[in-house]
């Protein structure tokens, strides 16, 4: 008796475990219109059940058709969860019950990536789990700092506060990242379009001029020789050369993304480069402050919140720097003052911290100082791409009429013998 109970146990539990998935349904409303739509269930009878409590008389229910390469959807970034953190922080200050914010949030996704997550967390939820609990099982879309937050404010009570506080801080942080892709992607686009406009020419026009001096039987000026020799090479060895650079490029990508050396090794360099490695700084500063500021302000221990503001900074020489600022600070020492021994913080952010500490709004001056070097940033920022525009056309300009010289100077030569 016992096992053929274990027995029908099995299927139900399979049923009960099984998976939700989407569907597209048809059917007709109460008043005969037509009406189509996707929703995730467990089995299509349920959701015709579902779709006739909600007044539809269901006519088509089939499985969505999977796409021919891989999965439907773009990827959840960034952005998207930050747009995410508004949406649930504004529905939760609104009073809307936390299950409704996510099926509202959820049906308004055009990413079907974003809207699954969502649909999977809201059922988490409606099982029992807490908000925490549910997050914790997404950790590509759901950080520890965030976690940690939202654990934080369930624990205090102070979910929607929390949430809007999250909010901010993911618009704050996506937008100076924003800035600082910006500011890293204008110079790689110039040097980018020099080499193409010089490898078009080499490649395309000075050809055409060779054979023109073939027929002049004199010797080429020597600045227009070294321009017919490249251009041969080049012609001849193209492969070779868009093969190095595309070599080149993955491996450093690859080198960075595995070798802790070469990552350490880049961020330092990146420090140092005039120009973009202050903006690199007052960045890395900007989110120590941001990333302190609102996890102390959710009531997470000073120590713990350090922890997860080493690996927000976005450089690992500030994040070896805040690892020894928290072991500082966990033997006793001020914050100020374990700030000031890794010898990478301006004395304004040294002297706001301190002011910070004593007077006990630590969280309140390090949004101040995040807001101060945000904004730094954003203007050095513009200020590189106002600096950068002329200096493209000038760059291109010379490549260009270096090249032109080149291939005009046999013929100004000859006019000048005839």
């Amino acid at each position: 008796m016992a096992t053929a109970a274990k027995a029908a146990a099995r299927p139900l539990a399979k049923r009960q475990g099984a998976q939700l998935q989407p569907f597209t349904w048809t059917g007709k409303d109460k008043r005969g219109t037509v009406m189509k739509g996707e929703q995730l269930a467990k089995n299509a009878n349920l959701l015709k059940a579902e779709l006739r409590k909600q007044g539809i008389t269901p006519q088509v229910v089939k499985p969505k058709a999977k796409p021919l390469f891989g999965k439907a959807g773009k990827t959840i970034s960034a952005k998207d969860i930050a747009v995410f953190s508004r949406q649930i922080a504004t529905m939760m200050k609104s009073g809307v019950p936390l299950v409704q914010s996510f099926e509202i949030i959820a049906g308004g996704q055009q990413n079907p990536r974003m809207k699954e997550m969502l649909d999977a967390v809201k059922t988490d939820i409606e099982s029992g789990s807490t908000l925490y609990e549910a997050l914790r099982k997404h950790p590509s879309q759901f950080d520890e700092l965030y976690i940690n937050l939202v654990r934080a404010g369930e624990g205090a009570g102070v979910l929607d506060t929390v949430l809007d506080t999250i909010a901010t801080y993911k618009e704050n942080t996506e937008a100076l990242k924003s800035k600082i892709k910006k500011a890293l992607l204008y110079p790689a686009i110039i040097i980018v379009v020099a080499f193409l406009v010089s490898a078009m020419l080499l490649m395309f026009v000075v050809p055409q001029f060779e054979s023109v001096f073939e027929n002049f039987g004199a010797e080429l000026p020597a600045f227009t020789q070294m321009v017919v020799n490249l251009s041969r090479w080049m012609t001849s060895y193209w492969w070779l050369v868009f093969g190095i650079i595309i070599a080149t490029a993955v491996g450093l990508f690859q080198a960075n993304k595995r070798s802790y050396a070469f990552a350490r090794f880049k961020d330092r360099l990146l420090l140092r480069i005039p120009v973009i490695g202050q903006i690199m700084h007052n960045a890395a500063i900007a989110r120590f402050a941001r990333t302190l500021a609102t996890t102390f302000k959710a009531g997470v221990p000073l120590v713990e919140a350090m922890e997860t503001v080493a690996g927000a900074t976005g450089n690992i020489v500030y994040t070896e720097a805040v690892h020894r600022v928290r072991q500082d600070v966990s033997v006793g020492y001020p914050l100020n003052t374990a700030m000031k021994q890794v010898n990478l913080f301006p004395h304004m952010v040294l002297q706001m911290t301190a002011i910070g500490e004593e007077a006990g709004a630590l969280d309140t001056m390090l949004f101040k100082i995040a807001e101060f070097y945000e904004r730094e940033v954003n203007d050095a920022v513009d200020n590189l791409s106002t600096m950068l525009e002329p200096l493209v056309m000038v760059i291109i300009g010379v490549i260009v009429g270096s090249l032109v010289i080149a291939m005009y100077l046999p013929i100004f030569k000859l006019g000048a013998a005839i």
